[in-house]
């Protein structure tokens, strides 16, 4: 497993989703379409998503 962090050139809004897809080895477009799915269906927050933009640290 990599460390967490965004990434400068695979982004789409804030470069969470790739983070966490490089994290744990899976598919940065499987990890979008859950996390859409999820804000959309079973009620995760936005807030989630920009609290974790604030917390994990950019690619240097």
């Amino acid at each position: 497993m990599s460390s967490l962090v965004r990434s400068r050139q695979d982004r789409v809004i804030a470069g969470v989703c790739s983070a966490v897809a490089r994290r744990f080895d899976i598919s940065p477009t499987t990890v979008r379409i859950v996390t859409v799915l999820a804000v959309l269906f079973a009620g995760l927050s936005l807030w989630a998503y920009v609290l974790l933009w604030i917390v994990i640290p950019n690619e240097y």
